[in-house]
């Protein structure tokens, strides 16, 4: 009975996911592909005669990492045994399933068990705390340059650790499933019309009419404030030009049922909750890269579905 009782409720399992590893990644992104390979689980390593069997969570140079669960620390982790800049981490075991962060193998106990590589933690032994503060991120420019820095992650069974990696975000009661204004100046949320850029609804023709627009455009003047649709926990920066122009700048907010991505403001900040109607930030100058553009927010819905009804709020009532 208590065996049974232990797999429906076992220890340290009231977060079935991890908490975030690494500041400026709240939501554990993976490195995709560079020069010097790809970070997801399985990705082919040294020249196709190996699989990587961890996941590698992005995380700057210099940046702040956290603890993924509670646990028993032991270290140090010497992945390289080059003692190059990045060659030191550390492990976390707590109850649960066995994970770590690096490639030795240890014996299957009943709960996490993981190492995080190429960081420096503040200590090696002791007690720690989900979310509490590990360590910092090691200079890995300096040893692979132009690489996607990161910490590599890695279950003690070479399983795929993916599914923990991805936080769950607290629900955000939605007393009113119709979206706040977004924008000063246009409390109905009014959508772009058509001008000689093309058309703002969910669906208008985009790239010479060799693909669709994927979300909706929210009329707003440059300079105005924009607000939060709905209370959620916020993540970015959102890159939707990916040059660096004048309105290359939005954020992402994921709430109780809602996923949105605005783009083309500058928020106040891209980490933390946020409570609908609250000042999200700023509406960015679209004329100076558009003009004679009808300025406006990029509404995206995160899977890409039509957020024309969730932005109607009753015109003329």
């Amino acid at each position: 009975v208590f065996a049974k009782q232990l797999d429906a409720h076992p220890p340290q399992q009231q977060h079935r996911h991890w908490a975030q590893i690494c500041s400026g990644n709240p939501t554990n992104k993976i490195r995709g592909c560079d020069r010097y390979g790809c970070g997801h689980f399985g990705a082919d390593r040294h020249s196709n005669k190996g699989k990587h069997v961890g996941v590698d969570v992005i995380c700057a140079d210099g940046a702040t990492v956290y603890a993924p669960f509670s646990g028993q620390l032991s270290g140090p982790i010497r992945f390289f045994h080059n003692g190059n800049a990045i060659d030191d981490g550390v492990q976390i075991r707590g109850s649960g399933n066995c994970f770590f962060l690096t490639s030795l193998p240890l014996p299957s106990l009943p709960g996490y068990c993981v190492k995080l590589v190429c960081i420096h933690p503040i200590r090696y032994h002791g007690q720690i705390q989900r979310g509490q503060q590990l360590g910092r991120m090691l200079p890995m420019q300096r040893v692979f340059p132009g690489i996607i820095s990161h910490i590599h992650v890695e279950n003690c069974d070479h399983s795929d650790p993916t599914q923990l990696l991805t936080p769950v975000v607290p629900p955000f009661p939605q007393q009113d499933t119709r979206w706040a204004t977004v924008c000063s100046g246009n409390p109905t949320n009014e959508i772009r019309g058509c001008d000689r850029y093309g058309c703002g609804y969910y669906g208008a023709p985009r790239h010479n009419g060799k693909g669709k627009h994927t979300g909706v455009d929210v009329i707003c003047s440059d300079g105005a404030t924009v607000y939060a649709p709905f209370s959620g926990e916020l993540s970015g920066p959102i890159k939707f030009f990916h040059n660096g122009n004048a309105i290359d700048d939005g954020v992402q907010i994921r709430g109780s049922g809602f996923c949105v991505k605005l783009l083309c403001i500058h928020p106040i900040r891209y980490n933390g909750r946020i409570s609908k109607g609250q000042i999200l930030g700023k509406m960015l100058p679209m004329q100076r890269v558009f003009p004679g553009i009808t300025s406006h927010i990029h509404v995206e819905n995160c899977d890409r579905s039509d957020p024309t009804t969730n932005l109607e709020r009753g015109k003329g009532r």
